[in-house]
């Protein structure tokens, strides 16, 4: 996996069947490791990586570096590894510090190890890193949810991501929640805990700068804040997206396939070209979930003042409902329009 995600990086650009144009050796401002395990990736493979890297990129002097981690994965040696290679900024899949969840969720570690490893990452002198948290499982009250934001409050965390608990079709949870092996979740239950969630996180001093991710002031991710403005990013790896403004591109997300592909210096992927319409729907629905909102001149400007007229007739109702607020052609979801998000962004689709 290691050598076809450096061919990759390597052949963007040189090959004619690459789905990139890079500038020759662009500057990058965010760096992010994620989409599975890659805390479990070794020193000499990570310098691997960066050396692909830096033959392709110039890091700006402040680039943020994120990696993906898991709490049994976190150890003070691996933590200098990660600090010495340049990453500055860790996201950790804590998902709940009560034990009892951990197991219900089937989670590789413990409660112990979800605090520790939080006290390893001080201790390292990471200052820029961020938590995941799952609230709304049968098994979370709201005393046990509070218990959770208040460890993260208590123990000063800068950055926290919290999602509501999906069950996805065809896995083990959802076929045990079907055969009444585990309760079902509720979604009123999983409003009343983002709710709470809000109202705790903002008394504590945290902004939510997108519906769910909450952050000491300076502490924003960088990295995904620049799909939410709609920035242009670069992917590589099985199932990684790439986005220039106009037009998306997505690698197969067969490992076994990808891999075998990238040994015959060819980048398994799949393009699409998106309309102005597909681009305004995706303005909508990404800068809903900012604090900043939807910005009506930047609608105008970018599709027309047409869209921004219609636009600003099919919001009434939601302003009227009490979902979304208006102020200087700026729209932005009330507390209780971020539990309906989703369907008020599909309802504003052109």
């Amino acid at each position: 996996m290691i050598a076809a995600l450096v061919t990759e990086i390597r052949l963007q650009s040189i090959v004619e069947t690459s789905p990139l144009v890079l500038e020759k050796r662009e500057k990058i401002n965010t760096l992010y490791f994620g989409g599975g395990t890659p805390s479990i990736i070794n020193k000499e493979d990570l310098e691997l990586l960066f050396a692909a890297l830096n033959e392709k990129f110039i890091f700006s002097d402040d680039i943020e570096i994120t990696l993906e981690a898991n709490p049994d994965d976190i150890t003070p040696a691996k933590l200098l590894v990660w600090r010495n290679a340049g990453i500055n900024r860790l996201s950790v899949g804590i998902q709940s510090f009560m034990e009892e969840e951990l197991i219900w969720m089937n989670r590789a570690h413990t409660a112990v190890e979800s605090l520790q490893c939080i006290n390893q990452i001080q201790n390292a002198g990471f200052t820029n890193y961020s938590v995941d948290l799952i609230y709304g499982s049968p098994l979370l009250s709201n005393d046990l949810w509070k218990r959770n934001t208040e460890i993260v409050i208590q123990q000063n965390i800068p950055h926290i991501s919290c999602y509501a608990l999906t069950v996805e079709p065809r896995t083990a949870l959802n076929k045990m929640i079907l055969q009444h092996k585990k309760p079902p979740v509720e979604a009123e239950k999983q409003a009343e805990q983002f709710m709470l969630l809000m109202q705790w996180m903002e008394e504590a001093g945290y902004e939510q700068y997108e519906i769910s991710n909450f952050a000491r002031p300076g502490s924003r991710s960088q990295h995904n804040s620049s799909y939410w403005q709609g920035k242009k990013y670069y992917g590589f790896g099985p199932s990684a997206h790439a986005f220039d403004g106009k037009s998306r591109q997505w690698n197969i997300a067969n490992n076994a396939l990808y891999i075998q592909s990238l040994k015959n210096n060819i980048i398994p992927f799949e393009k699409e070209i998106l309309t102005q319409t597909q681009q305004l729907n995706e303005y909508i629905m990404t800068s809903l979930r900012t604090m900043e909102g939807l910005n009506l001149k930047i609608v105008e400007d970018r599709f027309g003042e047409k869209a921004s007229i219609e636009l600003q007739s099919a919001s009434e109702k939601w302003i009227l409902g009490n979902k979304i607020v208006m102020e200087n052609k700026i729209f932005r979801l009330t507390k209780e329009g971020k539990l309906f998000a989703d369907g008020i962004a599909a309802d504003l689709f052109f």
